[in-house]
């Protein structure tokens, strides 16, 4: 399922950090197509992000030790086996725009990556800007509703609710 995530405070800038995010399991080869065609509206080769938590970032990316990655706007090299494991999200050279959750900035978010481990493997989700294609991001419960009717999302989660199609 791809959701989208509608939670507590608005982001700053283009990135989605967790607040106003469309998220999706990154394990799944055709996850990028999917959400490209049929979500974002864009091209297919569009990459997307991982979002992480700090304390498990070493274990998918190669960065040095005390790197940090909290607004996906760095790329780093995907180890080996993340290249494989998580193909959604590795760009076509290895590498990925880092999104580093801190459970003390985003404690929700954090805890998402943490239990989504209990689904899929990896504390590590697909996480791209909540709107489609030439949109602004939504910015209010009403701007979550309309992008979720419009496209492909298969849930919506506002706040401790939960709508599906």
């Amino acid at each position: 399922m791809v959701i989208g995530w509608f939670q507590e405070g608005s982001e700053l800038g283009q990135r989605a950090l967790g607040h106003r995010s469309i998220l999706a399991n990154p394990t799944l080869p055709n996850m990028k197509s999917r959400v490209n065609a049929s979500i974002k509206y864009r091209e297919a080769f569009r990459p997307f992000a991982p979002a992480v938590p700090e304390e498990r970032q070493h274990e998918f990316f190669n960065l040095p030790a005390n790197e940090k990655a909290y607004f996906m706007e760095k790329v780093f090299t995907l180890l080996p086996e993340a290249q494989q494991r998580l193909p959604a999200v590795a760009h076509a050279d290895g590498t990925g725009r880092l999104q580093s959750v801190r459970a003390a900035d985003n404690p929700l978010f954090h805890e998402l990556l943490v239990a989504f481990e209990h689904y899929s493997g990896v504390p590590v989700l697909l996480n791209t800007s909540f709107n489609l294609n030439g949109m602004p991001m939504v910015e209010s419960p009403a701007d979550a509703l309309d992008c979720y009717f419009r496209s492909g999302l298969d849930a919506l989660v506002v706040g401790p609710f939960l709508l599906r199609k």
